[in-house]
């Protein structure tokens, strides 16, 4: 809870959660368009406008917890025209959104860190550096193979049929078995070697 003690720093993490959580939605639902699915089109959510994916448990999870989600866009797999890998592609898509913009974090601070340090001082530092954190903590807990989060649609796709009818029995008490690895503080030993492995993928 230090954010709750430092509401400065809470200020500064507004704009870098606003745009993790929209922009992974948003990929999302660019994901399904191009791959057939219009959705998340009709139902207002092919947008970057936060209100669109704003989810109150989820933000504030995110924002003092360090884990969270997004109202997730709808999607109809129906609409598929190849159901396995276009799942696959959709569901990895908001991840990538997030590894992408702290890619591209990274590269600014690198090539442009000075100047913006010089324009904005340690706020706007601060900002570029939680755009950094928040992105790769959001892609990495969504990679978790737990239902509703986007790593069990992966593991979804891979399923052979046969274990589907179990796979779908354990996603009704998804959101249960993610809220009680959260609150013991398992998730920590599932998220812990995911976050480490793409924090290789950053251009240092």
């Amino acid at each position: 809870m230090r954010l709750l003690r430092d509401p400065v720093t809470l200020l500064l993490t507004i704009p870098a959660l606003l745009w993790a959580l929209s922009f992974h939605e948003f990929c999302h639902g660019l994901a399904a368009y191009l791959v057939g699915d219009r959705t998340a089109e009709r139902y207002g959510r092919l947008t970057l406008n936060p209100l669109a994916h704003f989810d109150v448990v989820g933000t504030l999870m995110l924002l003092f917890v360090g884990f969270g989600w997004a109202k997730p866009v709808p999607i109809n797999t129906r609409y598929f025209k190849h159901p396995k890998r276009d799942l696959i592609i959709v569901s990895l898509a908001g991840v990538a959104g997030n590894i992408l913009t702290a890619i591209l974090s990274v590269l600014f601070l690198r090539f442009c860190g000075e100047w913006w340090y010089d324009l904005t001082g340690r706020a706007g530092l601060k900002i570029v550096i939680q755009m950094i954190s928040i992105n790769m903590g959001l892609a990495a807990f969504n990679l978790i193979p737990i239902p509703p989060l986007d790593g069990s649609r992966v593991l979804e796709a891979f399923l052979p049929y046969k274990y589907l009818e179990y796979y779908y029995w354990l996603e009704r008490y998804g959101m249960i078995i993610l809220l009680v690895l959260l609150m013991t503080g398992i998730i920590n030993f599932i998220f812990e070697p995911i976050i480490n492995i793409l924090w290789m993928l950053l251009p240092y």
